[in-house]
């Protein structure tokens, strides 16, 4: 159960004076549904005005504070023209305050002639005139006035003013109650951050790094905490020490050698799976880098041992690209492999659940489905979990807890999470802080690199007659259009656009995949281009393109210059997956950014997947547009990259030390931190601990 103390910043925005049904959409929008995300939703940065007893003490483009008395009204002479109010200061200077639009008559009511207001906005000057246009604020008392100084500008979506969400967040933040210290004493005095509730009241005000930093660290204390709470009851927990004999994995025909990168990983998921706790280990491979041969070794050891194993991917046509490569490889072991997705119905599904029972599957593959309550496992020992980053760890807990009932009683399975996202080693603490890592950093022997070439988006023309002509000699392609969460209409609608265009030219061989078609449409032109029925695929990013097709040898990336380095990587190794030469061509735009410019270098020199991670991280440490809390990379809504790659070591220090010093969760420390687990939302550690 949630503290009681916490009730208030948990209740629904919509609770907030003046939030009706029209400001709630946009609210939704911005994930500021209750009194807590209001008060974490910090300024982007803060206007800085100066208070002038006149303006000869200003300067033109500065922001200012003035005292100005009305004069005169002048209206233009048409309906578009400004509506202009002559103000005077004390020393007698003229400044016309300037309305675009029909704001005449609201004008007229807030600035009446012979009256003096105070005047917030920015100085300019129009011929020999000066001018403020559309005054920021307007107020009769010189200390309202005075308090717009230091303004907040905050984060909007349309449908708010900063006014609303200004007063949103003072409503919320009067709502904060006063809650114990969870930061070690030593830690806090040596940094001279302020209490937490101090912190949130002055990051709101102004740029103050201490109470920012403080802000930051928690958030990053409470996620450390949490993936330490999960690792330790996992390590409690009683698991199955599974040892396989090698007889199966013997049998295994692979085309090419092992690397020593994947020789290394097995051995130490080998060492795992032979230990009386469930192992927790988290498999970090670059594209191409040979993942599921590691996976099949781990399942084989399992089989060998007498149990079963289940791998869960995040869709279906990738449970059924594993299943068709997994079935290939292990083809001379005799092992038993089957699929089972959302899909499977009647007679069919009904002969798995039986054969999952009753243990004559050894291996399944499958989607989510192979979790939910009507599937039982004779024995179930290993679960393998691919792309990782699309379960967080409340999902990963569940599904380990299909485990078996043993003669010895319930038994946690061992559990193999795998990502093809190569992950800065600092985000790999912050995302997978309770797991043990295995990386796969060298690339099969007999893979050709990708040739990458940047080409100006002018040369369109080219593009498409090069793309015909690769098409002619019957190989396939892939061309991506950019997805930005920003505005996902026009990026969609931009997609379509190209899509049309192309499918004039290359007809029913061209296909189109984006997020918000139906899955079974979306599925469907999948599966015509894995089969090679479609030699295009059209694509938004919006989906992950996991389909594994050798003959598609060309990658076009259309508007290169909006995407992440790690994104490129992952679109570019879509490609080069068969044994012929693949290009990669990235179309930019116009006007590149310096940042823009560098990255697109580095995907030409470097087909490193773990050192375009660490670049990516070191380019966006200023968090520019296609920033991680856009794209959703990092788990954090407070901390930025730079606090991460700062704070983090200390915040998994301090977790330890909380955890194996200060009596982990009892205790007054103990107590703190568990409000501070609730308020970031990483209470299931404490429900670890409660149930397990």
């Amino acid at each position: 159960m949630r503290p009681e103390r916490l009730n208030p910043l948990f209740a629904t925005s919509a609770g907030l004076k003046g939030v009706g049904a029209g400001i709630m959409r946009p609210l939704e929008k911005l994930g500021l549904t209750r009194v807590r995300d209001l008060v974490y939703h910090l300024p982007d940065r803060f206007v800085q005005r100066r208070a002038v007893a006149d303006l000869d003490e200003a300067s033109v483009g500065e922001q200012i504070v003035v005292r100005l008395t009305m004069r005169e009204y002048r209206a233009g002479g048409s309906a578009r023209a400004p509506f202009r109010v002559h103000a005077e200061d004390a020393a007698g200077n003229v400044c016309a305050l300037t309305y675009f639009g029909r704001n005449a008559g609201w004008a007229r009511k807030q600035l009446p002639l012979g009256e003096s207001r105070w005047i917030a906005g920015r100085l300019d000057q129009f011929g020999q005139t000066l001018q403020i246009v559309h005054p920021e604020h307007v107020a009769d008392d010189g200390a309202v006035a005075l308090g717009t100084l230091c303004e907040p500008v905050y984060p909007l979506s349309e449908g708010l003013t900063q006014g609303r969400i200004a007063a949103l967040v003072g409503q919320a933040l009067a709502q904060v109650p006063d809650l114990a210290e969870w930061i070690e004493p030593g830690l806090k005095a040596r940094t001279g951050w302020p209490d937490w509730k101090p912190a949130l009241l002055e990051a709101h005000r102004g740029e103050h790094k201490l109470a920012r930093d403080r802000l930051a660290y928690d958030e990053l204390l409470a996620n450390s905490l949490a993936l330490m709470l999960v690792r330790d009851a996992n390590r409690a927990r009683a698991g199955q020490p599974l040892r396989g004999d090698g007889h199966l994995r013997a049998r295994l025909s692979l085309p090419f050698a092992l690397t020593g990168a994947q020789r290394r990983a097995i051995a130490e998921i080998e060492g795992d799976m032979a230990q009386g706790s469930p192992m927790l280990r988290l498999l970090q491979g670059d594209v191409g880098a040979g993942k599921t041969v590691v996976a099949l070794e781990a399942m084989l050891i399992a089989v060998e041992a007498g149990a079963q194993a289940a791998l869960l991917a995040p869709t279906e046509i990738l449970a059924r690209q594993h299943h068709a490569t997994l079935t290939r490889m292990a083809a001379g072991t005799g092992v038993t492999i089957a699929l089972l997705t959302g899909r499977d119905k009647g007679r069919q599904r009904e002969s798995i659940l039986m054969g999952l029972l009753d243990g004559s599957i050894q291996i399944c593959v499958g989607t989510h489905a192979i979790f939910q309550d009507a599937v039982a496992y004779r024995d179930l020992a290993l679960v393998v979990i691919d792309e990782q980053h699309r379960f967080g760890v409340g999902q990963r807990l569940m599904l380990t807890q299909k485990g078996q009932n043993s003669p010895q009683g319930r038994r946690t399975p061992h559990c193999l999470a795998m990502t093809a996202t190569p992950i800065p080693r600092t985000l790999t603490l912050a995302q997978y802080g309770e797991m043990d890592v295995s990386r796969l950093d060298e690339m099969p022997p007999g893979r050709q690199p990708i040739d990458t070439r940047v080409v100006a988006v002018e040369r369109m023309d080219d593009v498409v007659g090069a793309l015909e002509r690769h098409l002619a000699t019957g190989q396939q392609a892939y061309w991506v259009c950019p997805m930005v969460r920003e505005n996902e209409t026009v990026d969609l609608a931009a997609a379509e656009a190209r899509f049309a265009q192309l499918q004039v030219r290359f007809g029913g061989d061209a296909v189109l995949v984006h997020g918000q078609l139906r899955p079974e449409v979306k599925d469907a032109a999948m599966e015509r281009f894995a089969a090679g029925q479609a030699r295009l695929l059209v694509a938004t990013t919006v989906i992950e393109v996991g389909v594994d097709v050798p003959n598609a040898t060309l990658m076009v990336i259309e508007q290169a210059e909006r995407f992440g380095l790690a994104q490129l990587h992952q679109l570019r190794g879509r490609v080069g997956r068969g044994a012929e030469k693949s290009t990669c061509l990235l179309l930019r735009g116009e006007a590149l950014s310096e940042v823009a410019r560098e990255r697109l270098a580095l995907m030409r020199e470097t087909q490193d997947g773990f050192r375009l991670a660490e670049e990516d991280l070191r380019l966006r440490g200023g968090g520019e547009l296609l920033g991680t809390r856009q794209s959703g990379d990092t788990p954090f809504r407070v901390a930025s990259l730079e606090q991460i790659a700062e704070l983090l070591p200390l915040a998994h220090d301090d977790a330890r030390l909380l955890v194996e010093r200060d009596g982990g969760l009892t205790g007054e420390r103990g107590e703190a931190a568990r409000q501070l687990l609730y308020l970031f939302e990483r209470d299931y550690g404490v429900q670890l601990l409660r149930g397990g």
